[in-house]
């Protein structure tokens, strides 16, 4: 079964992960891509700092793509996408948990899945609805799917935020790929010059790739590639783009 898929502009772009702090070091990573080690987190200053103190490495890393994407807009619904989300934080929880020790409030309401985003609404007081999903090795994929939707159902854009970094040591045998720390965010229109097209079909084939999903598709965007194809283990997803 294969379908039309769904198609888009991306009216501006952000990227942050170590060392790749700046559009230039982006761009040539993209060109040549490597895994990217943990590292040093942004500083998200656009953000108060009593609430810029509640995010962790991972929300920290997506609040600073989906203010330097966003800027001063407001009302713009966000689609908010991480595979694993904070998971080092929920694997904390579990530990206090277990030894019996008393959970902190705040790293509770932090673990869970649309906590960055809710954060973001609050410091910029935006009542602009916001989605937090979870989708496996096509997380991006997903999301993007589900910003088209808002875009046929009215709004005028659409910020996604894609980011995830390493998971606990816990959880190594468990990996399908070499994960590394990252966010984007894209400023999704309905087609304006410059489109991008995302079709998907079965596919039976294994999970492809030793780069996270979410990181594949960064890299296409910003490389100026015209197709890509990846695998998720279930669905063949087909990107490309045209003038």
């Amino acid at each position: 079964m294969r379908t039309h898929g769904v198609r888009f502009s991306i009216a501006r772009h952000a990227f942050w992960a170590p060392g790749l702090t700046t559009a230039e070091a982006w761009a040539r990573w993209a060109q040549a891509p490597h895994p990217i080690p943990s590292g040093e987190e942004p500083g998200v200053k656009a953000m108060p700092p009593m609430l810029r103190r509640r995010a962790g490495f991972l929300g920290k890393m997506a609040l600073e793509v989906a203010y330097q994407c966003l800027d001063s807009r407001s009302d713009i619904p966000t689609v908010f996408c991480s595979r694993h989300g904070d998971v080092a934080r929920a694997v904390d929880l579990l530990t206090d948990l277990a030894r019996g020790e008393p959970l902190s409030p705040t790293a509770f309401g932090m673990a869970v899945h649309n906590a960055i985003p809710g954060l973001f609404t609050i410091a910029r007081s935006d009542r602009a609805n916001h989605i937090a999903l979870a989708a496996g090795a096509a997380t991006v994929e997903h999301a993007v799917i589900e910003a088209c939707g808002l875009l046929a159902d009215g709004a005028p854009a659409v910020l996604l935020v894609a980011c995830d970094c390493p998971l606990p040591e816990l959880f190594t045998p468990f990996e399908e790929c070499e994960e590394q720390p990252f966010a984007f965010a894209w400023l999704l229109t309905a087609v304006d010059g410059e489109a991008f097209t995302l079709g998907w079909s079965a596919c039976d084939d294994a999970h492809d790739g030793e780069m996270p999903g979410g990181l594949q598709v960064a890299a296409f965007q910003q490389s100026g590639a015209q197709q890509m194809e990846r695998c998720d283990g279930r669905l063949r997803w087909r990107w490309s783009r045209d003038a």
